[in-house]
């Protein structure tokens, strides 16, 4: 147990690493509890994927102190890295075997594996079992990815952006997935570019940018802490259309009723979305992209 009484799959300290003179991560502190999605968040090069890299123990890091399932990734056993399962996002797997055979074949190399055949319904591949990779989808390949990474029965699966090129329906199956894997104990940590993605699936979230965390916390406290007024809009008696910002929509409402005796004509609440606290967060304000 920690000292903030949680139990925590990860736990990074003063992480760092550079590339030359660019400085991918830059002092990032994380603590990701067994049993939780966490989202990883930022935009290209603010060091997400190399944060992951690390935990995995695929990449060394320059300072720091890390914890992954009790262990320093850099130092790994094959018993340890047995109890790590990752998805990226240019995986693949040989073209001419079929989904079983290749489930079959990734479950050999771990010590207790899950049953292949539960895998594969686990991932909704029944119906393509026999089918050669080849023929596979891209949304049906990434579910043989998502297949290989949980096959070792891991306790901590590590998804770097795991829904690119779906589909909507595609991704919200995908979701099922991933909560049907949470409910059974399994630590995830995601990185993605979808905030409904992140705020669907994530019981916390972590938002990078530039190589440092900016905000950590559930989607609805950051929301409440760094989205802003909500605007509210309504239409005066003599038809002028009305907008108030506040950090108070309620108060607003109130004393609006009170002043129409009743509804409000044109009524309408527009309180900050995750999108509005990620741009701010990274400095990408939707003003500042249009």
């Amino acid at each position: 147990m920690t000292a903030q009484g949680y139990d925590l799959a990860v736990e990074a300290r003063g992480l760092r690493k550079r590339y030359g003179d660019v400085t991918a991560v830059d002092g990032i502190d994380l603590g990701i509890r067994r049993g939780e999605v966490f989202g990883l968040l930022g935009p290209n090069g603010a060091g997400k994927s190399t944060t992951v890299e690390i935990l995995q123990g695929n990449r060394s890091r320059d300072a720091g102190e890390v914890s992954v399932l009790g262990s320093d990734p850099a130092s790994g056993t094959r018993a340890w890295r047995s109890r790590v399962g990752i998805v990226w996002q240019d995986e693949s797997a040989p073209a001419e075997l079929t989904v079983r055979e290749t489930v079959r074949h990734f479950a050999r190399y771990y010590p207790r594996p899950r049953n292949p055949e539960e895998v594969i319904g686990l991932v909704g591949l029944e119906a393509k079992a026999d089918c050669r990779i080849k023929g596979l989808s891209g949304g049906q390949r990434r579910r043989l990815d998502v297949a290989l990474g949980v096959i070792g029965g891991p306790d901590l699966l590590l998804l770097d952006e795991p829904t690119t090129g779906f589909d909507p329906a595609a991704r919200r199956q995908f979701w099922s997935l991933i909560r049907a894997l949470a409910d059974e104990g399994t630590t995830i940590l995601l990185t993605t570019h979808y905030l409904e993605e992140a705020e669907a699936l994530a019981h916390r979230l972590a938002v990078v940018a530039q190589g440092r965390i900016v905000a950590e916390g559930e989607p609805q406290a950051l929301r409440e802490r760094f989205g802003g007024e909500a605007v509210v809009e309504w239409t005066e008696r003599d038809g002028t259309a009305r907008v108030a910002r506040t950090e108070a929509p309620t108060r607003t409402i109130a004393e609006l009723m009170c002043r129409f005796d009743g509804e409000i004509p044109g009524l309408a609440v527009t309180r900050p979305t995750l999108e509005d606290v990620y741009l701010r967060l990274t400095g990408q304000r939707q003003e500042d992209r249009t």
